[in-house]
């Protein structure tokens, strides 16, 4: 069991790709966590384990892990740097005392490094800014500490907040320094955050001699074990013996046992007999356990705050698959099971929201990209199941109905930036603030209503040859505006159900951009290609051409079709509107009209 004064809890936080998971693989090779052989590996993140956390290239759910350094037990949350996971930062902040926070040298604090310090500071935790990327051609080093030093004005809740050590990093080559550097290629180490953890981040201020509570702020499956049960020890000190309740949110108590107890240590978690106040731990048998739970001494019930998180911002429809291929594709295809899925997902992942609705269910959270990677996991599971258009999620204020509204920062070419301007003119986002960067681009900050959000990025994308940053982050509400008009031309809808050939899609491939190729299946409804027109066409894909005896002039012509465009998931929920679904399968993702028949379709509108 560790001194508490030998303990060190520290967060790491930062807008996305500025360097945290980078850093801190760079803590976990210099503290000699892993043996030589092992220390060598290759350069793709060791934090970041999950499938798609490392085809995104992004970090999804917070992560556990603790170093060794001298006699200091140092535990690090690696937390995500996209607003859409930014539940996953309020509530493993609670388990931290202070924070390292990671700013490129060049982008300077972002929107999410305001937010993320924001909640930080709130709680009261000690920050420690590094500069990271002092090594890049563009660094605007003296420029990025004005702006650090506005943010911690605008933000601190006290004046002893103002103060906080400055260090500098290159974390991909495992560099740091406590001063800025003349010659950033000396061969140097990750000490100096090393020592900037035990000497600026305060020990843990907790007493040992109390009886125990920890408050659940993270949740962990194992097929082998079960439940585990992760936290921060609040107070006194815990083994497999200490009697314990489980402090339900409704205020029941629940008696429960341990079976085993663990710590970190690098990637692995080691067992344990007892723990101390001030440790990170793990524990399996309380399988009733949910995030922002207290477990605590079954003769001293106590119990803590519940970890607040903010509301969700988006909503969309998750339901059974409907369509004529539906159960051909997957192993888990109904609502019940959908449901029993979806009510494990609850557990672990605090920012989501799930309400039934006829034989589907309405799920929500704060964005596009979080509902996405719930969506992908569902079907990397071997689930299948359809999707409606995302929707805001409107709140009731003093008898108003009011719709969420994010700060919208763009930075593009000022070649671009009338293109831009333009489509977001469309969207009712209103201009705050716009100022040219080093490196000559255009940064502007907009206001600009959440649903109006859909299906940007991948409009800005295409009108700025792919060139467009884009961040953005919650920014409260205000009253719901009026409708948003439809900047999407119609869709190309087969009338007929069948296998695509390359006769019938070379006809339509002049009525607009298709979605499909050859040999493709298809059925009535199903939307196989976006028209050039304003207005839906329905177009029979899958026509063969007519053979006859008599040869022709063209008869012998090889058909060359131009390269249809195949959507990604993403893609495709941005392209559907009200009233059209996206069926997502293991293998397929085919976008329908959510009434298949054409005549119902006729009859739906005139009544809408």
């Amino acid at each position: 069991m560790k001194d508490p004064k030998y303990i060190r809890n520290v967060a790491i936080i930062a807008h996305v790709d500025h360097g945290k998971t980078t850093l801190l693989d760079g803590l976990l090779k210099q503290s000699n966590t892993f043996r030589s052989n092992q220390a060598e590996m290759d350069q793709s993140l060791i934090m970041d384990s999950g499938d798609q956390e490392h085809e995104r290239g992004i970090t999804i759910t917070a992560k556990q892990t603790a170093v060794y350094h001298g006699d200091y037990k140092i535990n690090i949350v690696d937390t995500p740097g996209h607003a859409d996971f930014s539940g996953e930062v309020e509530r493993t902040l609670n388990m931290a005392d202070g924070v390292l926070l990671i700013v490129d040298a060049q982008e300077g604090p972002m929107p999410q490094t305001k937010f993320v310090l924001s909640k930080a500071l709130e709680l009261g935790l000690k920050p420690v800014v590094i500069i990271n990327k002092i090594d890049k051609p563009s660094r605007r080093i003296a420029q990025v500490e004005d702006e650090v030093s506005e943010l911690f004005l605008e933000l601190a809740i006290d004046d002893s907040q103002l103060h906080y050590p400055v260090y500098y990093a290159i974390g991909r080559e495992g560099k740091a320094w406590t001063s800025l550097p003349d010659n950033p290629e000396e061969h140097v180490d990750l000490t100096p955050i090393f020592d900037a953890i035990i000497n600026d981040i305060p020990a843990p201020d907790v007493s040992v001699d109390e009886p125990f509570q920890m408050l659940v702020t993270s949740l962990y499956y194992d097929s082998f074990l079960g439940k585990y049960a992760i936290g921060r020890i609040s107070r006194g000190k815990i083994s497999k013996a200490t009697p314990l309740v489980l402090m339900k949110r409704d205020g029941t108590l629940v008696s429960a046992k341990i079976e085993k107890l663990f710590v970190y240590r690098g990637l692995v978690r080691e067992e344990i007999t007892e723990a101390g106040a001030g440790d990170i731990i793990a524990m399996t048998g309380i399988a009733d356990a949910h995030i922002g739970e207290t477990i605590a001494d079954k003769e001293h019930p106590e119990a803590l705050p519940v970890i607040d998180i903010e509301a969700p911002t988006i909503s969309m429809y998750l339901g059974p698959n409907t369509s004529p291929l539906k159960g051909k594709e997957a192993k888990y295809n109904t609502s019940r099971q959908i449901g029993d899925r979806l009510r494990q997902e609850l557990e672990t992942n605090v920012s989501l929201r799930v309400q039934e609705e006829g034989i589907g269910f309405v799920i929500s959270g704060r964005g596009e990209l979080h509902l996405s990677v719930l969506i992908e996991t569902l079907r990397r599971e071997d689930f299948e199941f359809e999707v409606g258009r995302p929707q805001a999620v409107t709140i009731e204020e003093d008898g108003d109905i009011k719709e969420p509204v994010e700060e919208l920062l763009i930075e593009v070419g000022a070649e671009f930036l009338g293109a831009v301007s333009q489509e977001l003119g469309t969207r009712r986002a209103a201009p705050i603030k716009q100022e040219t960067t080093a490196s000559g681009t255009i940064r502007s900050t907009y206001i600009i209503p959440t649903r109006a959000m859909i299906g940007l990025r991948n409009l800005l994308l295409t009108a700025t040859k792919g060139t467009v940053i884009m961040n953005s982050l919650p920014h409260g509400y205000q009253p719901l505006g009026a409708k948003l008009q439809q900047t999407r031309n119609g869709a190309l809808i087969a009338t007929e159900a069948g296998a695509t050939t390359a006769y019938a899609l070379d006809a339509a491939a002049a009525r607009g951009e298709l979605f499909v190729g050859p040999g493709t299946t298809v059925y009535q409804g199903m939307i196989v290609g976006m028209y050039n027109r304003g207005g839906d066409l329905d177009i029979n894909v899958c026509r063969g051409k007519q053979l006859t005896n008599m040869r022709t002039s063209s008869s012998d012509g090889a058909i060359q079709l131009t390269p249809y465009t195949d959507l990604s998931l993403e893609q495709s929920i941005d392209f559907i509107e009200n009233d059209e679904l996206l069926e997502v399968t293991p293998k397929s993702l085919r976008l329908r009209k959510r009434y298949l028949d054409p005549n119902q379709r006729k009859r739906n509108a005139q009544k809408s």
